[in-house]
């Protein structure tokens, strides 16, 4: 009995061999992305923009392989926590990445601590993100990046009075607050302000309020996404005139989609923003090049949050030595620029 015991435990160690050796040799991400629902777009880039790292660096990085897990939130906050509860018990990822959206981020923060595991932030641009998880890097931005440096510009720039349109929910408020604690520090003055849902599809009666309001400009924040061509449509049919009152906002505003459902209205309209294709770099030039010749079409900040995000991984694997563990990998990446 004894020998039966002992021979059905050195076989069960055999059968688990292969696979420890697998997990051993494997780092697995998971990928928490809106793949459906009105940011399915902001994900696709992010994906590309992931992919074409891979492509030009590889699979295996520090010996280890890399294998994605990829699920989709639907822009969902609580089905991207029960996913991300799913990826760390039953595909045992080591690193979670992605985050279009800053309700999913928040969602998810709390399970990386527990697990301690590397959360990296690919897009959600709420500045307190990072704040609520030791394990949590970004490869973004913050929205006060942008938003105070628009607000101080507008002041300077003949602004005096505006009105804020953003939507309601936590990126919004971070975005009006940036923008107003730098323009009221300038010595501006916010006259009236409208929030909108956030899967707004109309802002007609948005648009007419701020139009109405008095003001010479007009500070706007929507996520990227379907938002910027709903609000491009409601500030050309309400017939808003750059060149009367300042439009202003950040990157969204200018999207090539929102652009194109603009017009000839778009022209005059300021944005402040973190990336653009165009930017006048070899190393720029270069990325764009390899993802049109990939994707068929020009990158914008989602694609580049997904690309700088993996890079971001790849490096700290290197510095580790392949170790994937949160505490290893936040100690490489502490520093990192």
């Amino acid at each position: 009995m004894r020998k039966a015991i002992v021979g059905f435990f050195f076989l069960a160690m055999l059968l688990a061999l292969p696979l420890s050796a697998h997990a051993q040799q494997t780092v697995r991400i998971g990928l928490l992305m809106t793949y459906t629902g009105q940011f399915t777009d902001a994900a696709a880039q992010m994906d590309d923009g992931i992919k074409l790292f891979m492509k030009q660096h590889g699979h295996v990085v520090a010996g280890k392989k890399i294998e994605l897990i990829r699920k989709d939130t639907a822009g969902a906050p609580d089905q991207a926590k029960r996913l991300a509860q799913e990826l760390l018990v039953n595909d045992h990822v080591d690193i979670l990445a992605g985050f279009v959206i800053t309700p999913e981020a928040l969602a998810v923060a709390e399970l990386a601590t527990e697990a301690k595991k590397l959360m990296v932030v690919m897009n959600a641009a709420t500045s307190i993100i990072t704040l609520k998880s030791p394990y949590i890097v970004r490869s973004s931005l913050t929205l006060p990046q942008n938003c105070e440096a628009l607000g101080t510009w507008a002041f300077h720039n003949g602004v005096k009075k505006v009105f804020t349109l953003v939507s309601d929910y936590a990126p919004g408020l971070d975005a009006e607050s940036s923008f107003r604690r730098a323009f009221t520090a300038a010595g501006g003055q916010v006259i009236g302000s409208a929030r909108v849902p956030l899967a707004n599809p109309d802002f007609s009666a948005f648009v007419q309020r701020a139009k109405d309001s008095g003001a010479d400009g007009i500070f706007v924040f929507v996520p990227g996404g379907s938002q910027p061509v709903a609000l491009a449509k409601a500030l050309v049919e309400r017939r808003m005139d750059p060149s009367k009152i300042k439009l202003m906002g950040q990157g969204e505003l200018a999207d090539e989609s929102a652009l194109k459902a603009m017009g000839d209205a778009a022209i005059g309209i300021i944005t402040a923003f973190h990336y653009d294709y165009t930017h006048d770099s070899s190393e720029n030039k270069a990325f764009v090049a390899a993802y049109n010749a990939k994707f068929k079409r020009n990158p914008d900040f989602f694609s580049v949050g997904g690309y700088d995000g993996m890079h971001l991984i790849y490096e700290g694997l290197k510095k580790t030595g392949g170790k994937a563990d949160g505490d290893s990998l936040i100690r490489a990446i502490k520093g990192m620029r």
